[in-house]
């Protein structure tokens, strides 16, 4: 665990009230309004995180303003943060997996899993499309995509798109030996309220990247839903930092960042509640902002490199180079097709799309994933390695 490296010394961000729950009392935790009084104190190599973390940003912001479509690269980036804040709760689906399930018929991939993330990528679209359209960041907003996360399969009997009515813990088998036991239901709607209020800077303005620090941590502690609390607290992050126009669109995703220092992170959100300790909070943070945001720009490079070297390549197919440029194009879009969906696609012809396909796996363009002579499945292998780095299921 991370120990306090900076000045401020606070007590716990809340108060402990007693509980009856489960046939046993314990002490659940109501965590007082933001912003965090006293104020974080913000100077020395705190700082230098937070203005690193703006730099990055921007160059982040800089790179989706000159991809050549930045639609190719959202998304994918979107199914992949899908994946991975899916597994920091437990999934095992993978990037391939989604893809998969999303081309209708695929055989092989865990249902209950895959679906727990194309759920999220369904939510993530439907809080992007509300915030673009004016509807502010709100509890309301919150409740729908909650709901769009839980529609179908597991946790669709955890009331979505609710807040919760009755008590709920992290960690444990029950209440009694939980790591932590957020507030009770009847002081949900004193919390919820002052949240709300934060995110659209009352009472006061507070700096884009610290209100996404602290309002994760805040979402993470009010835990107001039964199922799905981690999934829509990190992607609140990204919901926040598009609606703030930080981001033109939507690249920046940090569940591989907190997949990856996974401990930390937990250990980080419990100082912040049992000693004030918003400043270490915050420096990880920034520096997942950092690096994650660093890694974006590095995959957005290598990703247009490999378009344009493989576009090149393709021309060496003589007579089949214009329709291999074609059906190139859409498994950039979608990494994994069928030879129907090609055709649908690009018009062309499936006996046709089937000797494209062929050629392009001969010259290790495509690969083909069933090894069936029917039913074949074909992605982008190159491309889609790329995109999915650090998507390995978790032990």
């Amino acid at each position: 665990m991370r120990k306090a490296k900076y000045g401020m010394q606070r007590d716990k961000t809340g108060e402990y009230v007693v509980i009856s729950t489960v046939d046993e009392k314990v002490q659940a935790f109501v965590p007082q309004p933001l912003p965090p009084f006293p104020a974080l104190d913000i100077s020395g190599s705190l700082r230098d995180s937070l203005d690193q973390a703006h730099i990055e940003i921007g160059r982040l912001d800089g790179i989706a303003a000159i991809l050549p479509d930045t639609g190719l690269f959202l998304y994918t980036y979107i199914r992949k943060e899908a994946v991975l804040s899916s597994q920091i709760e437990g999934t095992q689906s993978s990037l391939s997996d989604l893809l998969l399930f999303e081309m209708e018929g695929a055989p092989g991939v865990p249902l209950d899993d895959v679906r727990e993330v194309s759920n999220y990528v369904a939510a993530m679209e439907h809080g992007l499309k509300r915030l673009r359209d004016g509807f502010p960041l709100c509890n309301r907003l919150i409740c729908e995509i909650h709901e769009k996360l839980l529609s179908k399969g597991r946790g669709a009997e955890k009331k979505p798109g609710e807040f919760r009515t009755s008590q709920n813990w992290i960690g444990g088998t029950r209440p009694g030996n939980a790591r932590f036991v957020p507030p009770p239901p009847e002081r949900l709607a004193d919390c919820l309220g002052a949240f709300e209020k934060f995110l659209n800077d009352e009472p006061e303005r507070t700096p884009t990247l610290l209100k996404a620090a602290m309002a994760h941590v805040q979402f993470e502690t009010i835990h107001p839903f039964l199922d799905g609390n981690g999934r829509l607290g990190r992607l609140l992050i990204t919901l926040l930092l598009c609606h703030e126009k930080i981001m033109r669109e939507p690249l920046l995703y940090l569940s591989l960042y907190f997949k990856q220092h996974r401990q930390t992170y937990y250990d980080l959100l419990q100082q912040v509640r049992t000693e004030g300790n918003w400043e270490t909070w915050t420096a990880f943070f920034a520096e997942a902002i950092r690096d994650t945001a660093q890694q974006s720009v590095s995959t957005a490079n290598r990703l247009t490199a490999i378009i344009r070297e493989d576009r090149a390549r393709v021309q060496t197919l003589k007579r089949l180079a214009g329709s291999a440029l074609r059906i190139l194009e859409v498994m950039v879009r979608t990494p994994v097709v069928t030879v129907a969906r090609v055709s649908e696609k690009t018009g062309i012809v499936q006996s046709s799309v089937s000797n494209v396909l062929r050629a392009m796996t001969e010259m290790g363009l495509a690969k083909e994933l069933t090894g069936q002579k029917r039913n074949r499945l074909f992605c982008y292998d190159r491309y889609l390695k790329v995109l999915s780095e650090g998507t390995e299921p978790l032990a």
